[in-house]
């Protein structure tokens, strides 16, 4: 279903991809309704008032909403919007990301000045401060990724690989070029989109579609930059959140090493897929002794499910 109104064309689109998403898409709405963008809605089979609240703002914003009656996943929700929209810079935007007031047109100054392929926001956590270690990152190597899975970074979360991979000690107050911007505020242009196709629809639900964005960006088209005059307040994973643990594990493991299947060598993601398998024994143990995130039953049936999987 696609609910339209008359919108002239504009600069800026900017897309929204929701799903239960009701408590933040409001906050997020009005905040681009004094930029001067184009604002495309892709709602992903939500079961609260998420639709509902999008068309309460339609009745004084144009809007294009397209309901999906099925969660399609955030990839193929934004490049749905991608082709509904009208504008020659596309802003991805989660529904949870608050713009302040000229973010907007911080990013497309920012486009313009640089000439960069995209560009990244600065994502402000509830105290205002920078969000380390998620605005913006370097993409991941073999190395980096073996630290996540087999529990080094949360047992040594300032060690020198993670430093690096989540550029810790960055000036975040400062326009940089970087690798990889957190996909929940990526202003690209339309052109850098188009010539490498968008997102890679098959990273579903979640988890690395933007970091395989990026890479392809930087190898065929041009730079990306941080831009932290465009501000915008970020409460972040709304959504994720409301996915079953397990559902996490698999589908958090089973995109990264779809990523390392497009741009590792096949000796480093058999590597990674032990390292994984290991990671996922460690946790099990760990949980024996208190240290999870979820009850001692549904830990133990998640890292057993993902060491099972064909990942």
């Amino acid at each position: 279903m696609i609910k339209r109104s008359k919108i002239a064309c504009k600069a800026t689109s900017a897309i929204i991809v929701t799903h239960n998403s009701a408590a933040s898409i409001g906050s997020c709405l009005e905040a681009l309704g004094n930029e001067d963008c184009e604002i495309v809605v892709v709602d992903n089979a939500s079961h609260d008032e998420t639709v509902q609240r999008v068309e309460e703002f339609v009745a004084w914003h144009p809007v294009h909403l397209m309901a999906n009656p099925e969660n399609l996943g955030f990839a193929a929700a934004v490049n749905q919007g991608a082709g509904e929209s009208a504008g020659d810079v596309l802003l991805v935007l989660n529904p949870d990301a608050t713009a302040e007031p000229g973010a907007v047109k911080a990013l497309l100054q920012c486009l313009e000045t640089t000439g960069a392929a995209a560009v990244g926001g600065a994502l402000l956590e509830n105290d205002g401060q920078p969000a380390r270690g998620f605005a913006f990152r370097r993409l991941p190597t073999l190395i980096s990724l073996l630290y996540e899975a087999m529990l080094v970074n949360r047992l040594w979360p300032r060690n020198p690989v993670n430093r690096r991979y989540r550029c810790l000690d960055a000036d975040h107050s400062q326009q940089q070029e970087v690798e990889q911007p957190a996909g929940a505020c990526l202003a690209i242009t339309r052109a850098a989109w188009d010539s490498v196709g968008g997102f890679d629809e098959q990273f579903f639900p979640v988890w690395f579609e933007d970091v395989d964005l990026c890479q392809r960006l930087l190898e065929h088209v041009g730079k990306i930059v941080y831009c932290p005059a465009a501000r915008f307040r970020h409460s972040g994973g709304h959504s994720v959140g409301q996915l079953p643990f397990r559902d996490k594990q698999l589908f958090w493991y089973g995109n990264m090493l779809r990523y390392a299947r497009k741009h590792f060598s096949g000796a480093q993601v058999a590597t990674l897929r032990v390292g994984i398998v290991a990671g996922a024994l460690l946790r099990s143990l760990a949980a024996l002794f208190g240290a999870r995130q979820a009850s001692l039953g549904e830990t133990l049936s998640a890292y057993w499910a993902v060491m099972r999987s064909r990942l």
